[in-house]
């Protein structure tokens, strides 16, 4: 067995099980930081981010991931050589390889039984692999590492991967290559190697480089050797937290060093070295027991050389000893308060929505190229209605057999000052060509309205022109011009983008409250019926079919206003929902591309992939995805208990699919993996938005018990151990705010579906793991 911790700066280290791997692996926290990791090293192939930005930015990252312990687990909690219980298992690292499946797939793949390989991963930053292998019988890690470095002919490895606290970054399933379960999680009884045996246990290294054994010229010692003088005193919490990190509480103080940078105003500059640099010790003493030797090794240097540094840092210890600044209090609050953070982001399965797949289908990479990444997952939603706009007459058919025009409305809810304009321009130019003949029809009827309005009451006046087709509509329009509008529009779709949700208040039409939420619902029906008859010879007297596609933005707290009264009418269903996540607080503003003439050529092709499409599509890989995707969302609404997921995820499968089938249009009617996973992601992502923001206020209105915890939904299967009994399952249900009735029912379905399997009465054990959203079976996976 091998350990499991939050993050790389975490006291706690515990027993990994494959609950925890696959909590793990399939963390949105996870898939979303490794996400940002890829995009940023793209930016910086293509020399849109300098390497010194993108390291600072995979190393900032990289301390928000969970941690694995591959070598050892630690009964005492701390992740301590001294304590370490050896896994059996070793980690190999092959670093810097342009394409590391490629290199799995040539050199190690067809190897992986007789090299022992349970774990094979790309790593975090998509450079390297990372392997765990069964250390060969009689080897210790170092003889193990060697031994694997000559089976791949590896000259370059890692050499600094040997003692038993060293930890490896985790990665999203999709990263992993290779798994064989139950080898990985097998307990294995091994001895840990006496210290004379070899580099198993070793001392603890330079923080600045963990690998270096060169020997400093000014002091005689290794470079990161022990002081044994100040060792048997020093307080446990200055102890290493993995191979070369020195830390204070669990926290390193290179990271603690650079958040009092942060606070005094950044790096210090030539002239002021000297000054910041005796500062930073007098501080640091305090969290150093006022080790000399221990500061001399933490400390950045700066160019000082060791003589300086020493006469600086004892200049620091031996002044007055008072109370730790109010400064250094800072740091540690701060450090600690992030830390925290971050290990509850990762155990809320529901605090981030789901990453967005890194390669795009080629239309959607367009579209959100000239825009700043934390907005790219809100352009990417709130660009379909637009597009679909451009369709005239085009029919899709459903998996239920009813057809479908690309009726696809969109609301962006996020908080104030996050951004919500970030969509404005790529709609701007989407809309290009149907403002162009907009504009001519508009000019026509400004010219009969002149010319009727120029002649008497009672003289001829011309009817109204022909063809006055105008798609995008007033934000503002009444009612009887949205009736006469449609009824001109000669079946295209029309179009308004809303800067707030309650513009659309101005449909609501004078007789009956609530008409625009009946516009809503209707615009998203096949064949839906809409008109007003009046007895005035001027009013507007028109039956239609709504064929409405729009955008809008608002707060969550109003959005959530707006629709508090519908939440069981059907506009929420309807509606495809995104947001933008908060920026830290100081956040450096985002920077948009720039839209030019470049941008529009690109988008041209698709546009009039749009425009030519006529006549009902036939587009047989999305009606697949659609079938799996109905599973899927079925699958989790039985292992969630959520009635309120799977009423909401009928209708938000119909707008994902609605996407694919608009994709497949615009490209040509051509089809490709990026779109299914793409498509996928939409749902899930629209899903995750309609349940964190409605969710638990669409319980509530339908009389069932509102989850209090978080406002989604979480699989309970995954809540429970592989053997477990019922009053686990009761216990489980109600912490997820269910009521304990509905248990019965749920295990029956579960025994029904193949979930789990009834060990003797009352207990019961799971028969199948969770990946990537499928049920699969938990023996090996060779991906």
């Amino acid at each position: 067995m091998f350990g499991i911790s939050n993050n790389i700066r975490s006291r706690v280290v515990r027993v990994c099980t494959p609950e925890l791997f696959h909590q793990v692996v399939h963390s949105p926290l996870v898939g979303r930081i490794c996400a940002e990791i890829a995009d940023a090293l793209e930016a910086m192939r293509r020399g849109e981010m300098a390497p010194e930005d993108f390291d600072t930015l995979k190393s900032e990252r990289k301390k928000q991931l969970p941690i694995f312990t591959p070598h050892a687990t630690f009964p005492g909690g701390r992740r301590l050589n001294s304590d370490a219980v050896p896994s059996g298992l070793s980690m190999y690292d092959v670093d810097h390889i342009p394409a590391p499946r490629e290199f799995f797939r040539e050199h190690v793949a067809a190897r992986v039984r007789e090299l022992g390989i349970v774990l094979a991963h790309v790593t975090p930053s998509t450079e390297g692999l990372r392997l765990f292998f069964v250390i060969p019988p009689g080897m210790g890690l170092e003889e193990a590492q060697s031994w694997m470095s000559h089976q791949l002919d590896d000259g370059t490895y890692d050499q600094c991967v040997k003692d038993y606290a060293r930890s490896s970054f985790a990665v999203p399933a999709d990263y992993i290559l290779y798994l064989d379960e139950a080898e990985l999680f097998r307990e294995r009884e091994v001895q840990k190697a006496k210290p004379h045996e070899g580099a198993d246990i070793g001392s603890i290294s330079s923080a600045r480089n963990p690998a270096s054994n060169s020997v400093d010229e000014k002091t005689g010692r290794a470079e990161g050797e022990t002081f044994p003088e100040k060792e048997n005193n020093r307080k446990e919490e200055e102890t290493s937290v993995a191979s070369g990190e020195l830390a204070f509480k669990g926290i390193p103080y290179a990271d603690l060093i650079a958040r009092w940078f942060r606070l005094t105003g950044g790096e210090p500059v030539a002239g002021e070295r000297n000054d910041r640099l005796h500062r930073l010790a007098s501080h640091l003493r305090y969290i150093t027991d006022n080790d000399e030797s221990l500061l001399l090794r933490i400390m950045p240097r700066y160019g000082l050389d060791e003589e300086e540094m020493r006469t600086l840092i004892h200049s620091a210890c031996t002044s007055k000893f008072c109370s730790m600044p109010r400064l250094m209090k800072d740091v540690l609050r701060q450090e600690e308060q992030e830390r925290t953070h971050t290990e509850t982001e990762l155990h809320s399965s529901v605090s981030v929505p789901p990453p967005m797949p890194r390669k795009l289908p080629s239309l959607i990479r367009l579209l959100v190229s000239r825009t700043p990444e934390i907005y790219r997952p809100a352009v990417a939603h709130a660009v379909f209605p637009s597009l679909a706009a451009h369709l005239w007459k085009v029919r899709f058919r459903y998996i239920d057999n009813v057809e479908h025009e690309a009726t696809l409305m969109n609301v962006l809810m996020a908080g104030t000052g996050a951004g919500k304009d970030c969509i404005s321009e790529p709609i701007n130019r989407i809309m290009a060509d149907i403002r162009l003949r907009d504009e001519e029809n508009l000019r026509r009827e400004r010219e009969w309205k002149k010319e009727v309005n120029s002649k008497g009451a009672n003289k001829d006046k011309r009817q109204r022109p022909e063809g006055l087709v105008i798609q995008e509509i007033d934000a503002d329009m009444t009612n009887p011009a949205f009736v006469m509008r449609t009824a001109e529009a000669e079946g295209h779709f029309l179009y308004t983008k809303l800067n707030e949700i309650d513009q659309f208040d101005a449909l609501r039409g004078s007789g009956r409250g609530g008409q625009q939420f009946q516009i809503m619902c209707l615009a998203f029906d096949p064949g839906n019926r809409y008109g007003q008859t009046r007895v005035g010879t001027q009013s507007v007297t028109e039956k239609v079919t709504i064929r409405f596609n729009w955008n809008a933005a608002t707060t969550i707290q109003k959005g959530k206003r707006y629709f508090s009264r519908v939440l069981t009418d059907g506009p929420v269903s309807r509606i495809n929902f995104c947001t933008i996540p908060e920026r830290e607080i100081g956040a450096d503003m985002p920077v948009y591309g720039t839209y030019d003439a470049s941008f529009d050529e690109q988008l041209r092709p698709f546009i009039e992939n749009l425009t030519k499409a006529h006549g009902r599509v036939d587009c047989p890989q999305a009606y697949r995805l659609a079938l799996k995707l109905r599973e899927e969302n079925a699958e989790f609404a039985r292992l969630s208990q959520s009635r309120v997921y799977e009423n909401l995820s009928f209708r938000a499968n119909v707008i994902a699919w609605l996407k694919a089938c608009v994709l497949f249009v615009a490209s040509g009617y051509r089809w490709d993996k990026t779109i299914e996973d793409f498509v996928r992601w939409s749902l899930q992502y629209d899903m995750w938005c309609k349940m964190e923001f409605f969710g638990a206020a669409i319980e509530e209105a339908q009389g069932g018990c509102a989850n209090t915890r978080t406002p989604g939904r979480r699989n309970l299967l995954e809540l429970l151990s592989d053997e477990f009994s019922l009053t686990d399952a009761i216990r489980v249900r109600q912490s997820e705010g269910m009521d304990a009735e509905g248990v019965h029912g749920m295990l029956r379905q579960w025994v029904h579906r193949r979930y789990v399997t009834i060990v003797t009465k009352d207990n019961y054990s799971k028969l199948k793991y969770r990946k990537d959203g499928k049920v699969v079976k938990p023996d090996k996976l060779n991906v």
